[in-house]
């Protein structure tokens, strides 16, 4: 099995869910003894940045750090990642663990792993067809905060969250922090995309006052506060929800780092940071650079096209059944677009029918992927910026391995 996982760069759940059917405790076990224990990173949206973005601080302060770095943030995708790197002994060459964990199946994880730390981004509108609504994810993070055992990291401007730092069990000894976003940047991107509005009664909580604040941005160029103290930052792709990425992640890491911290450390890693692969990457075919933008919820395709900046002149936009119900796309802000080049997917005339509610004109809806993306290539270069593909997560990973790029092959963010 660690050579199959290996083979297949960690990014096969396959391995570790017959890992986790022979050895039910395997996680627990190969986890549990490392010296800085976990940090866990949920939310609806940012965890495979975010977690990237921690992974990246803790070993620039010279930590070994086992991650998750596929974005395969399920029990058996986490094990396939741990039997990749795991010595034949079953250990871990690491002193902390950063992993992306999945909202619901974080609850199951939690309670096994007993992170150290929590890290906890934000509530967003998110896979109805699975959640429902967020109140249901709220009280599946709440229950992954109460599993925190040395820190737990809160977004202070999520109506969801900033209480629950006042409602772990008794006893609890975690300290509680909070990061959080400058006005004037929460001003800039759509209404309610940060986080879901919340419903009935609002938060209560009074020990909200944040750590680390994410207060300007110009691009990709980003100024977190630390304590009141301003550090520049160079974020790994433009927009402002990369941004509190970057302030989430210099949050968590201060919290499990305690006085080993250092702001120009953390600066300095992240200067250094590729974007996760899908998010806001930028590749290479036929000597041209493509710039793919993965759409997962309402949340993530709104706050990549408050990002765009200029309308692009070249687009390819694909949907299929792994976006279950698209009907979510109405509610779109599509104004950052003036047409589409090229559509594809299963649910593509689904999308080309979006468009042209807006009056926005489709060159051509090809089903086919691979077509598509042939056609797209075929298109003359831009003649400003670069050709850009805006994608859900199933047409994303397709459209890698279609260009040549099969390095990672992980479960969803």
């Amino acid at each position: 099995m660690r050579w199959a996982a290996r083979r297949r760069g960690g990014g096969s759940a396959f391995p570790g869910l017959v890992a986790m059917k022979i050895a039910p405790d395997f996680l627990e076990r190969t986890i549990a003894d490392l010296p800085l224990g976990v940090v866990a990173v949920s939310g609806s949206n940012g965890k495979s940045t975010t977690t990237n973005m921690v992974s990246a601080i803790l070993r620039a302060h010279g930590l070994r750090v086992f991650t998750n770095p596929s974005g395969g943030n399920l029990p058996q995708g986490i094990a396939s990642a741990v039997l990749a790197d795991a010595s034949g002994s079953g250990r871990l060459a690491a002193d902390v663990a950063v992993l992306e964990i999945d909202e619901a199946y974080g609850v199951q994880l939690s309670q096994l792993l007993k992170p150290r730390t929590v890290l906890l981004l934000n509530v967003q509108i998110d896979q109805l067809n699975r959640f429902f609504e967020p109140d249901r994810v709220a009280g599946m993070l709440a229950k992954i905060a109460s599993t925190a055992t040395g820190a737990l990291v809160l977004n202070a401007d999520d109506e969801h969250l900033v209480g629950l730092g006042e409602a772990l069990p008794a006893g609890t000894s975690a300290r509680v922090s909070y990061f959080a976003t400058a006005p004037e940047l929460l001003g800039a991107v759509s209404q309610g995309m940060l986080s879901a509005p919340r419903f009935g009664s609002a938060a209560t909580a009074t020990a909200t006052t944040p750590d680390v604040v994410a207060t300007a941005l110009d691009g990709r160029e980003a100024t977190i506060e630390v304590d009141g103290v301003p550090t520049s930052v160079r974020l790994p792709a433009r927009g402002v929800h990369y941004a509190v990425d970057a302030a989430a992640a210099v949050a968590a890491a201060r919290a499990a780092l305690g006085e080993r911290f250092s702001a120009a450390t953390a600066a300095s890693a992240l200067a250094e940071l590729e974007t996760v692969y899908g998010r806001g990457e930028t590749l290479s075919a036929n000597g041209e650079d493509i710039e793919i933008i993965m759409m997962k919820n309402p949340a993530s395709l709104q706050l990549n096209l408050d990002s765009l900046g200029t309308t692009p002149e070249q687009v390819f936009l694909a949907v299929d059944n792994g976006t279950p119900d698209p009907s979510w796309l109405y509610d779109i802000d599509l104004s950052r677009l003036s047409h589409a080049d090229v559509i594809s997917g299963t649910k593509g005339y689904q999308l080309a029918v979006r468009l042209a509610y807006d009056g926005l004109p489709v060159g051509v809806v090809e089903p086919e992927l691979r077509a598509a993306v042939r056609r797209f290539l075929a298109l003359r270069r831009p003649a400003t910026g670069r050709k850009t593909m805006i994608v859900n997560y199933e047409q994303m990973m397709l459209i890698r391995k279609i260009l040549g790029y099969t390095d990672l092959e992980g479960g969803q963010s």
